[in-house]
C-alpha cells in the first residue's frame, strides 16, 4: 500500500499506538520490533482493544482487510509521519541540544500556547520513533509543532530532521553528553549542528544563543537567525536578575519570575522568551506562560520532605550538566548542604576521567556531605572524609542516615533511578 493510501486510512482513526496496553478505540497500531519483543504477534490483540487498523511487516499474522502488510513497520510509520506534516502544512520548530531539550521544549509551548494552538513532543520521545509519534499526534487545528530531537551517534539528527522538516531551529548547548556514541566535543558539536545545516540549506529560519561562541561561529554568515544575549546588542536583550534559587529576568520592561532553578536554566528561558516573541505572543501572555510553567518528571523539581529542602534533578546527567547543577548547587545561600550524586553513563573510554573530575569538584566546593552512588564513582579516586562512596544503590539505602535540615542535591543518570532517595527520606 502506498503511503498516500495509507494516510487516508490515518485520517480516519483517532491516532496511533504501539502499545496495546495502552490502546484506544478507533486508533491505528503498529507492530514495531525490538530486542526482545515482536509487535506482529500483538496484532490480534491490537484489533481486540479497539485498533481499527493495525500495520504489520510479517504475513503469518496477516488476520483481516484491518491488518496491513507492509515491508517494514518501523519506516512505514516515519514515512507516513513525514507525509502526514507536509499533508498539515503546519510550522514545525526543532530543538536539539546536549542538555536542556526537554525543559526548553516545555517553555517554548507554554509560551506559544498563549496564542497558538500547538503540539508539543510528549516527555522526551525524541528519537527515531519518537518524532514520527509527534508529528502523528497533530491534526488540522495544530499551528505550530514543536519537535524535540534527541541524538547519541552522527547522522541522527539529520535523518530526524528529513522525517520532521523543520522550519524553525535551536540548540540549547553543546555539551559532554553520550560521548560513547560521538567519541568525543567535537563529534557532539559536528552531530548536533546537523540541524543547522539541514536548516542553513534550505533557507530556513534558526534560532540562537548569542552568547554561545560556538553558535556565533557556525552562523556567522547566515542571515535567517534570531538570537538573545546579555551582552551583545545586535541581538535581543535579556537580562538575569536573580537565580537563588528560583530564576527571574527582565525582559524590556517585564520581569519573569519562574518555577526553575538554577542559572543553567537562564538560556531556556531567554529561548523560549525570543521564539514566543518571534511568533508575535505579547510579552504579557509570555510572562504568564513561563510562570505558569512547573518542572515535573525529577527535573529540578524542589521540595521538602521532613524540614530537608531537595532539589529533585535526576531525570539525566552527564559532565556538563552534573558541573553546572554542582556550580549552582554551591552558590545557593543555605547551610548544611549535601549532595547525592549517581554515576553518568554513556560516556565510554571518558568514564573515569569524567566521574573522577565530578567527585573532585564535589570536593573543591566544600558540601557538608557528599555521597556518591555507582561503579564509576565508586572506582574515582577522593580526598575528604567525608567523601562516602557506595558501589550500587542499594548499598546506599542500607547505610543511608536520615539527615536534619539539609539542603540535598540529588542528580544521577536516568538509569541510576535516584528519586527512589525520596522514598529514603
Amino acid at each position: 500500500m502506498k503511503i498516500a493510501q495509507l494516510h487516508q486510512l490515518f485520517i480516519q482513526c483517532n491516532k496511533v499506538s504501539t502499545d496495546t496496553r495502552k490502546i484506544e478505540n478507533n486508533s491505528m497500531f503498529f507492530a514495531l520490533k525490538g530486542e526482545n519483543f515482536n509487535g506482529n504477534t500483538f496484532a490480534k490483540q491490537a484489533l481486540q482493544n479497539g485498533a481499527k487498523y493495525v500495520i504489520i511487516d510479517e504475513e503469518a499474522y496477516h488476520i483481516s482487510d484491518a491488518t496491513i502488510l507492509v515491508e517494514d513497520v518501523l519506516k512505514t510509520l516515519q514515512q507516513l509521519a513525514s507525509y502526514h506534516r507536509n499533508y498539515l502544512k503546519v510550522k514545525i520548530i526543532a530543538l536539539t541540544g546536549s542538555n536542556g531539550k526537554t525543559t526548553t521544549k516545555e517553555l517554548i509551548n507554554a509560551a506559544l500556547s498563549q496564542k497558538y494552538k500547538t503540539v508539543a513532543t510528549i516527555g522526551n520521545l525524541n528519537n527515531h520513533i519518537g518524532v514520527p509519534l509527534t508529528l502523528l499526534s497533530m491534526n488540522s487545528t495544530t499551528e505550530i509543532g514543536i519537535v524535540e530531537m534527541g541524538a547519541n551517534h552522527l547522522k541522527e539528527i539529520e535523518f530526524l530532521c528529513n522525517i520532521a522538516q523543520p522550519d524553525y531551529g535551536y540548540i540549547t548547548n553543546f555539551g559532554k553528553a553520550h560521548l560513547e556514541g560521538f567519541g568525543s566535543i567535537a563529534g557532539v558539536i559536528k552531530g548536533k549542528t546537523e540541524l543547522y545545516n539541514y536548516l542553513t540549506k534550505n533557507n530556513k529560519h534558526i534560532f540562537l544563543n548569542a552568547d554561545d561562541p560556538i553558535q556565533i561561529e557556525k552562523l556567522s554568515s547566515y542571515i535567517k537567525k534570531v538570537g538573545f544575549s546579555q551582552t551583545n546588542k545586535e541581538f535581543y536583550k535579556i537580562k538575569l536578575l536573580e537565580a537563588n534559587p528560583f530564576l527571574s529576568l527582565k525582559v524590556e520592561d517585564y520581569t519573569i519570575s519562574s518555577n526553575l532553578i538554577g542559572a543553567y536554566n537562564f538560556t531556556n528561558l531567554c529561548a523560549a522568551t525570543i521564539i514566543a516573541k518571534y511568533f508575535d505572543v505579547a510579552l504579557k501572555d509570555i510572562k504568564i506562560g513561563i510562570e505558569n510553567y512547573i518542572p515535573q518528571n525529577n527535573r529540578s523539581q524542589i521540595m521538602t520532605i521532613k524540614n530537608n529542602k531537595i532539589i529533585l534533578d535526576a531525570y539525566n546527567a552527564n559532565p556538563t550538566s552534573m558541573q553546572a547543577a554542582l556550580t549552582n548547587f554551591s552558590n545557593l545561600k543555605d547551610e548544611n548542604k549535601m549532595v547525592i550524586l549517581g554515576d553518568m553513563f554513556e560516556l565510554g573510554n571518558e568514564a573515569k576521567t569524567e566521574h573522577q573530575n565530578i567527585a573532585r569538584l564535589t570536593t573543591d566546593l566544600g558540601f557538608n556531605k557528599i555521597f556518591l552512588i555507582g561503579e564509576n564513582f565508586f572506582t574515582s579516586e577522593t580526598i575528604l572524609e567525608k567523601v562516602k562512596k557506595y558501589k550500587s544503590f542499594e548499598d546506599f539505602k542500607n547505610n543511608f542516615e536520615q539527615p536534619k535540615k539539609a539542603t540535598i542535591l540529588i542528580k544521577g543518570s536516568r538509569g541510576m533511578a535516584l528519586e527512589r532517595t525520596l522514598d529514603l527520606l
